[in-house]
């Protein structure tokens, strides 16, 4: 196990990390607005459960084998693009059928599961995260212990541990923000059409990003 100063470092690092703009953390924030703090977490729960099946990966060798594999890549790169797209494409009908009825039953239908179904999937098939905990996690471990995957678990869970609790943070603020808009109908539609524009954004631009290849 590394030191408690590796530790402390690589734990504020990890926060700084989480903290800054990408999809995961967009997609809290404009879920948040949008449907509020139970969706918010949900995704939270999902990015975080994505985190550490990378870091399964990460200590297995799978990330490593896929990072050799350029085609696989690319293949898991328009695979996410697509979902997110999906996710955006969803969140525009929601807006269209709030104009027709209401919020509340647009947004009836998604479960807190299916939330986290959708931060889950999001995540883990994101080459860039795989990329990212396999360059990320080995620099702080200990090299002259021989239980290198053990580390690296640890590492990552504690990793996990830190992003649900900054993307608790995040759901809590933002779908207490989302509820108060969300007594205003014509609000509540927009908030839905940003958060599908948003989606469809981050889809375009993991599509067309070439820095995991």
């Amino acid at each position: 196990m590394p030191p408690f100063d590796t530790l402390a470092t690589f734990l504020a690092i990890s926060v700084l990390i989480t903290l800054s703009p990408g999809p995961d953390n967009l997609m809290v924030l404009s879920y948040g607005l949008s449907g509020g703090r139970r969706s918010a977490l949900g995704i939270a729960c999902g990015c975080a459960l994505g985190c550490f099946t990378h870091t399964l990966w990460a200590s297995l060798g799978v990330s490593a084998a896929l990072a050799a594999q350029p085609t696989l890549l690319t293949l898991l790169k328009v695979t996410g693009a697509a979902y997110l797209a999906w996710l955006g494409i969803q969140a525009l009908c929601n807006a269209r059928v709030a104009q027709v009825h209401s919020h509340s039953i647009a947004q009836s239908a998604q479960t807190w599961g299916t939330h986290v179904r959708r931060g889950f999937v999001a995540n883990a098939i994101n080459p860039k995260v795989a990329l990212f905990f396999l360059a990320f996690l080995p620099q702080f471990t200990q090299q002259g212990d021989t239980q290198i995957s053990l580390q690296l678990i640890a590492l990552g869970t504690l990793f996990s541990v830190q992003t649900l609790i900054v993307f608790g943070a995040i759901a809590l603020l933002s779908g207490t923000i989302g509820g108060l808009l969300a007594r205003h109908e014509h609000a509540s539609i927009w908030l839905d059409r940003m958060t599908g524009g948003l989606l469809l954004a981050l889809a375009l631009r993991l599509a067309f990003d070439r820095t995991t290849l």
